[in-house]
């Protein structure tokens, strides 16, 4: 689609039309600081005045106003006297709750996110009990100096790198920024110039706590974020997106300030990385072991090291559990200080809320997912793949009763706390009645009514949420509950029978099974498939992993799914109410996926289509894909379900020929 195209419908007042075709070439335009995608900016912004969606006109002028060019700036400040007032994009979309008079009130936690001191102190006794057990095993295990002596270099090797890296990482990292990120450091006066709440709250932090001001940092990327990193408080650094100013108004700025200033009073930030070296260390250990373990010598010996290696193994998945836990743990205390040093518990609240829309907003407008957002993941304030949902219900109504309706997952959901343990941070739902609570104690109106929230929770049908959850998690892992089923079975049978192929097929056997079973459970019948829109799947309480729900969707093709990748298969379809993510799987396996991803995805982007598939439910909402159909009558096919089935069959026919054949020699 041209731009002239679009300019022609806009001079013609055909507005909608205009909005349209714009949209569709700023999403097809691969280089976004051409002269043309700029120009398209520009008469998009105009063309939304056009017909009078005035929050998209000035959340698209406040990007414009900042960009790099010169001219576009220029022409920016022009168009602002066309705004009755620019307030900050969408900072009047929710009706604001209140925040206390006076900041710095004590607020309790009420066993919100356990401790964080125990929780490191926790993690960090077990962690340097691992290596320690793990260190004393292989010393008496070996009896040789040689071997020891290399485990003690390597691990001496590793604490030095890692002290080393503790030392130097802000450095390393502040290179890091600079060169993916075009980090811009700043200033407090700039900072104030955006946000002068943030000022008083960085102002009053450093001098309350006796800390140097943190070395502040901007990205000029429209998707909302911010991140602390460093190895010391007096050597931190903050760094923010342009985006945060956009989407969130001053005061809940502030409170993003505040949070991440939280993270550099509690050192959570040093502990994390102490922790992390321990883990790897364990790691190392599992490695060393696992290498003399292959080595000549006494059987005996052989097989009390690989033991030790199968325990480092162990001991290194506790300990990457441990560190996730922490992590979790640090952002609710580092959302509990914002609360009590800003008086505004409902801000951060909001800010929360604003920054999944941010995220879902922008990623609608890009046919890639963000490098920032994407390398920032553990760090930021926010999981990004959590943003669909509850930036969904915030996209297209700022209804704080539709907007906790999607919280309800989070909170009573099952499957909501089973995904949370592989996650950085805890769910949003979680967060925000933490916040809640804490705005009850200062006498606040809460900004979601949380308390609503909790009694339809209370009223959710308990047998429907939990009564085969026990099922649904074997279930979710019966391939590899049926591998060590088969392996066990397979050892015990071959111990006692003359077949080697035993031991080797009767785990194949297992894990086709387990593969069989699962693909049952994940993928029934579409035949009847109701039509539904994206908000509606993500508002569902009782949404699974697992149990795959079939669903009619019909919208537009927006842009790529993987991250980064230029032949992705995976695809993003918006519906009036939200984004989706679609997982394809072609009849070809992933030279299929690839030469889909190659040929066919860029020509699909920017269509209408309607899509069929299995709506699934984790940290991040997905459709796994069934069938895409498009205006033009192209039908993509997708086949999930054949290759579960295909990969099951041929394990178990694998390891039944296997048997055969090893029985007969």
């Amino acid at each position: 689609m041209s731009l002239q195209s679009g300019l022609d419908a806009f001079q013609q007042g055909r507005y909608q039309e205009a909005v349209e075709l714009l949209e569709q070439f700023c999403r097809n335009c691969s280089e976004r600081n051409s002269s043309e995608y700029l120009s398209a900016q520009m008469w998009l912004m105009k063309a939304y005045q056009g017909t009078g969606e005035i929050e998209k006109a000035m959340s698209l002028w406040q990007k414009l106003i900042v960009s790099e060019n010169p001219q576009v700036r220029s022409w920016a400040e022009q168009a602002r006297q066309s705004f009755p007032q620019v307030p900050t994009a969408q900072s009047n979309a929710i009706q604001t709750a209140g925040r206390a008079a006076t900041a710095g009130v004590k607020l309790a936690m009420g066993g919100v996110g356990g401790s964080l001191v125990l929780a490191s102190g926790v993690t960090m006794t077990l962690l340097f009990g691992m290596v320690l057990v793990l260190g004393l095993s292989l010393v008496l295990i070996l009896g040789s100096n040689d071997p020891l002596q290399g485990l003690a270099i390597a691990i001496g090797i590793t604490l030095i790198f890692n002290i080393a890296a503790f030392f130097l990482s802000p450095f390393l990292m502040d290179l890091t920024q600079s060169w993916l990120y075009q980090t811009r450091w700043v200033e407090l006066a700039e900072v104030e110039s955006l946000s002068p709440e943030t000022a008083k709250v960085i102002r009053q932090v450093c001098q309350e706590k006796n800390l140097k001001t943190p070395r502040l940092g901007i990205i000029n990327d429209q998707n909302p974020t911010a991140f602390t990193y460093g190895s010391l408080p007096n050597s931190a650094r903050l760094v923010v997106s342009q985006g945060l100013f956009t989407y969130l108004d001053d005061d809940e700025v502030a409170t993003v300030y505040a949070h991440e200033l939280g993270h550099i009073v509690h050192w959570d930030f040093a502990v994390m990385t102490i922790a992390s070296t321990l883990v790897q260390i364990c790691y190392l250990i599992y490695s060393t072991a696992r290498r003399l373990g292959r080595g000549g010598g006494d059987n005996k010996i052989k097989d009390a090291i690989q033991t030790a290696g199968l325990v480092a193994y162990i001991f290194y998945i506790i300990g990457t559990y441990l560190l996730l836990y922490l992590s979790r743990t640090r952002e609710y205390f580092a959302d509990h200080f914002a609360a009590e040093s800003t008086g505004n518990p409902n801000g951060l609240s909001r800010a929360l809320v604003k920054i999944a829309y941010g995220i879902l907003e922008e990623g609608s407008r890009s046919q890639e997912p963000s490098r920032l957002i994407e390398g920032t993941r553990a760090l930021g304030i926010y999981d990004p793949k959590a943003a669909a949902s509850t930036g969904t219900a915030y996209r297209i109504a700022s209804d704080p009763q539709k907007i906790g309706r999607v919280f309800l997952w989070d909170m009573f959901n099952p499957w909501g706390w089973w995904m949370e343990l592989n996650s950085t941070h805890p769910l949003t739902g979680k967060r925000v009645r933490a916040l809640s609570t804490y705005a009850e104690q200062l006498g606040l109106p809460t900004e979601f009514d949380m308390g609503r929230v909790v009694g339809e929770g209370k009223n959710l049908n308990k047998s429907r949420l939990y009564g085969n959850f026990l099922l649904d998690i074997v279930l979710y892992g019966a391939e590899t509950i049926g591998f060590l089923a088969g392996l066990v079975l397979g050892v015990i049978l071959g111990s006692s029978s003359a077949n080697p192929g035993l031991t080797i097929g009767m785990p194949l056997i297992g894990l086709g099974i387990g593969i069989a079973i699962k693909a049952f459970v994940m993928f029934p019948s579409y035949k009847q498939a109701p039509e539904t829109d994206i908000l509606t799947l993500m508002s569902d309480p009782y949404a699974s992993p697992l149990r795959g729900q079939p669903a009619k969707l019909e919208g537009q093709l927006i842009g790529r799914g993987d991250s980064g990748y230029k032949f992705g298969s995976d695809l993003k379809i918006q519906d009036r109410s939200g984004m989706l993510y679609l997982h394809y799987a072609s009849r070809f396996g992933p030279i299929g996926n690839f030469l889909f991803g190659m040929k066919r995805v860029q020509s699909l982007i920017g269509e209408q289509v309607g899509a069929v598939g299995w709506f699934r439910r984790g940290v991040a909402p997905w459709m796994d894909l069934i069938q895409l159909q498009s205006e033009n009558g192209t039908i993509v096919n997708s086949y999930h379900r054949f290759w579960s089935f295909l990969l099951g069959g041929g394990s178990i026919i694998l390891g039944v020929v296997l048997i055969m054949f090893l029985s007969n020699r």
